[in-house]
């Protein structure tokens, strides 16, 4: 990367975060991909030899806000045979950018990046993830079922999160989707896999609150309900991968669902 692109001297980066354990330094985020805006943070990661690095966190240096992070040998591992962290992290090796590279550490790790791919392993690894997340997800199904109930918004406010962001990343990871782009865009590259005029895009962006093509936004009643279809649409989508042990759980709360939570207008046919 040419030091003009960044914000910092490469050399003061150097002299700041370079310290003994450190194999390698890179730029990773929107900096890397060169899609930085006058609110971007400039992310920077040590690939340590394992040992104990001192020195992550959040600094300002002459107001540029920077993160550093460091990432051992078993964590960066994890990113090629744990799907969880796959998706998370792949995206970001294949285009991070390095400034230091002892011994070309980093240009093996990319490359080996660039050459990955998604295996019957990760797959089966990435199935019960999502069977046993959906599991996990039963409690904040039933808070958003007791705060419609009750009228109880700190109940529907909790339910929220799960059942918008928690089964987005359900369905990213039992479907192995891996961006180079950044978390900023998951949102969207999820609805594209997925495909933009499914029914189950169309209860997340309810779920979200994000306002329709007229303009109107949903209320939070309208976000919980949709919120909870869509558990029940994701179940359908994933009923193959179902646990045996989670599935009388998980169907369970699909009836639940059901009986007590009318679709809303334009979803009422399940």
């Amino acid at each position: 990367m040419k030091e003009m692109q960044l914000p910092l001297p490469t050399s003061l980066l150097l002299e700041r975060f370079d310290a003994p354990g450190v194999r390698s330094i890179i730029i990773t985020g929107s900096y890397a991909r060169g899609k930085a805006n006058p609110y971007s943070d400039l992310d920077l990661v040590r690939l340590t030899d394992g040992s104990e690095v001192p020195g992550e966190g959040s600094y300002l240096l002459d107001g540029v806000f920077v993160v550093v992070s460091n990432k051992s040998p078993d964590a960066l591992e994890a990113c090629f045979t744990d799907p969880r962290r796959a998706v998370a992290a792949i995206g970001a090796l294949q285009t991070a950018i390095p400034l230091l590279d002892r011994d070309a550490y980093f240009t093996r790790l990319q490359q080996r990046a660039r050459a990955f791919t998604w295996t019957d392993e990760l797959q089966q690894q990435a199935n019960r993830f999502a069977s046993e997340e959906l599991v996990g997800l039963i409690e904040e199904v039933r808070k958003g079922l007791a705060g419609l109930r009750s009228k109880d918004i700190g109940r529907m406010l909790n339910a929220q999160f799960g059942l918008t962001w928690s089964l987005s990343r359900v369905m990213m990871v039992q479907q192995g989707m891996v961006f180079a782009s950044s978390d900023n865009a998951v949102y969207e590259g999820v609805a594209t896999r997925i495909g933009l005029q499914s029914r189950w895009v169309r209860l997340r962006r309810q779920a979200f609150g994000i306002e329709d093509e007229h303009g109107t936004t949903p209320t939070l009643r309208e976000q919980i309900i949709a919120g909870l279809w869509l558990y029940v649409e994701t179940v359908c989508l994933l009923e193959a991968v179902l646990q045996a042990e989670d599935a009388p759980l998980i169907q369970h709360t699909v009836e639940l669902i059901r009986r007590d939570t009318p679709p809303l207008p334009g979803f009422e046919q399940y």
